[in-house]
C-alpha cells in the first residue's frame, strides 16, 4: 500500500513486481537465510544492486527509487552496504494481524500472473536453483498436513527447527518478530535522519496527515491536493482483521509467544 502510495507521483518508481528478493541474494544464493549479514554484501554485490536501482532510474525517469522487500528488515546492514545512499521508512503493524494475513500466503493456490512478473527479475545464474526450490515448495504443499508451502516470506535461521517445532500460526508470528526486532536494532545505530518510523494503524487512520510527513522526510515536493487524492482509497478496514481470522485462545498463545515485542510497539 504505501509502495504504490509514494510511485504515484511523478519521478518516483519502482520495480514492475511486489518483490525483488531474488535480486538481494544474488551472489548469496545458497544462504541458508535471508539474515544476510553485512560482510556478505561484497564489492560484487554492491556493484550488481547499484546497477538494478539505476536501472529503475533510468526505463522509468525516476529520481526516487522505492523498494520495498519485506526480508531486508532481516538484514538492514547489509542492505545499507549495498546501497549506501538509501533511506529507510520502517512501517511496523500488530503482529497478530500480521500473523492472519502471512498465513494466508503460506496457504495460497499457485498464482501464474504473480509469478512470471518475479521471474522477469530472477538473475539468469540463479534461476535453476530457484526453479527447483519453487517445484519442491508447491509439492510439499500437495501433502502438508496445514496445505502450506515448503517456504514463505522472510527466511530465518534455523528455519527447519522452527517449522518442526511450531504451528504455522506461531512460524508467522516469530517471522513478524525477528523482522521487527532485528530491524529495530540495525536502526538503532544509523543516523536518524536516514530513518523514519511509521505505524500503519495510524497511516490508515490519518493517511494526509502521515504522507505529508514522509514526503518531509523523503524531501518530496507533492501539491496538498495531489497529496489528498492519492490517499482517498487508503481504508483502515484491515485493522483487527488478522486477529478476527484466530480463535480467542489462539491470539492468547501467540501473544504469549511474541507478547514482549507486542507491547514495546502499544499493540498489546
Amino acid at each position: 500500500m504505501l509502495r504504490d502510495v509514494l510511485c504515484s507521483f511523478e519521478g518516483v518508481s519502482t520495480w514492475p513486481c511486489d518483490e525483488i528478493n531474488y535480486m538481494w541474494r544474488h551472489g548469496n544464493v545458497r544462504y541458508p537465510s535471508d539474515e544476510l549479514p553485512a560482510e556478505r554484501a561484497t564489492p560484487a554485490v554492491q556493484a550488481y544492486m547499484q546497477k538494478q536501482f539505476a536501472w529503475v532510474a533510468q526505463r522509468y525517469q525516476a529520481h526516487t527509487v522505492v523498494e520495498k522487500t519485506c526480508a531486508n528488515s532481516l538484514r538492514v546492514p547489509f542492505v545499507a552496504r549495498a546501497v549506501p545512499d538509501a533511506r529507510y521508512v520502517f512501517i511496523h503493524r500488530d503482529g497478530i494481524d500480521t500473523t492472519g494475513s502471512a498465513k494466508l500466503r503460506w496457504q495460497a493456490e499457485l498464482d501464474i500472473p504473480y509469478l512470471m512478473q518475479k521471474v522477469r527479475f530472477v538473475p539468469l545464474t540463479d534461476l535453476p536453483y530457484y526453479g527447483a526450490r519453487y517445484l519442491w515448495s508447491r509439492i510439499y504443499r500437495l501433502f502438508s498436513s496445514e496445505k502450506r508451502l515448503a517456504f514463505w516470506g522472510p527466511v530465518l535461521e534455523e528455519m527447519p527447527d522452527i517449522l518442526e517445532q511450531h504451528s504455522l500460526n506461531e512460524v508467522c508470528a516469530l517471522q513478524w518478530q525477528r523482522c521487527v526486532e532485528k530491524a529495530e536494532a540495525a536502526f538503532a545505530d544509523m543516523a536518524p535522519e536516514r530513518v523514519i518510523r511509521v505505524c500503519y494503524e495510524d497511516f490508515v487512520r490519518e493517511p494526509e496527515e502521515q504522507l505529508k510527513r514522509l514526503l518531509a522526510f523523503l524531501e518530496l515536493d507533492v501539491p496538498e491536493e495531489m497529496v489528498c487524492r492519492t490517499v482517498a482509497t487508503v481504508s483502515s478496514n484491515s485493522i483487527g482483521k488478522g486477529r478476527k481470522s484466530l480463535d480467542e485462545n489462539e491470539v492468547k498463545r501467540l501473544e504469549s509467544l511474541i507478547g514482549e515485542t507486542l507491547a514495546r510497539y502499544g499493540y498489546k
